[in-house]
């Protein structure tokens, strides 16, 4: 196994990562310490979940009952944002949401810490700073490392750049986007935006 840093962060992640969307769901807990066995065995250190995963927290539910030990060995990466309710309540990037979240994040995973957390979508109710705020306050409390963002647009992403690099908080180390060969689209401004501000990719839908 390759291991790189993602971006010009100083997160060293394997090469290959293993998605883990589909435990909780397609995968029952034994398949799933299965997949999760011989990802390590095989050198993988790049785990990604999201609270939404599963089922609403099931994809981190049965990582935090697998994991153990071996939870210190491994970068997990998990995301908030999208709809954990059917109220319109739980969703977003407001500061009173991602304090709710991670805490539900963390309880799941059975672990202090979350590696990677990214904003799983563009939340258009609350302004990016006070998202940026928010998660710069739970890396200073050592509730998460690094932070990154998924399905962003190139000017939302350039956006958050400016807006961290201004007012000296913890920036995007990294972009979740889709991208293989049938789907090429973040070639035209977001991987040359990406690439101007040292953010990493992860790749999903890759095949």
């Amino acid at each position: 196994m390759e291991y790189r840093n993602l971006g010009t962060s100083g997160l060293l992640v394997s090469l290959v990562g293993l998605g883990c969307n589909n435990f909780g769901m397609r995968l029952d807990t034994e398949r799933t310490r299965a997949v999760v066995d011989r990802a390590i065995d095989k050198g993988i250190t790049l785990f990604d979940t999201a609270d939404i995963y599963g089922g609403r927290g099931g994809s981190e539910t049965q990582l935090g009952e697998i994991l153990g030990k071996r939870r210190k060995d491994i970068v997990l990466a998990s995301k908030f944002g999208m709809a954990m309710s059917d109220d319109g309540a739980k969703i977003g990037g407001s500061r009173r949401y991602i304090m709710s979240a991670v805490e539900g994040s963390l309880r799941r995973l059975k672990t202090d810490w979350i590696d990677l957390y990214q904003l799983h979508q563009p939340d258009p109710r609350t302004p990016l700073d006070e998202t940026l705020r928010a998660l710069d306050d739970l890396v200073t409390q050592g509730k998460v490392r690094y932070i990154g963002c998924s399905n962003l647009s190139a000017w939302q992403v350039a956006d958050s750049q400016w807006i961290s690099n201004t007012h000296g908080l913890t920036r995007f180390v990294s972009c979740q986007d889709e991208y293989n060969i049938l789907n090429r689209a973040i070639e035209a401004e977001l991987l040359p935006m990406m690439q101007a501000h040292g953010c990493g990719l992860l790749p999903y839908f890759p095949l």
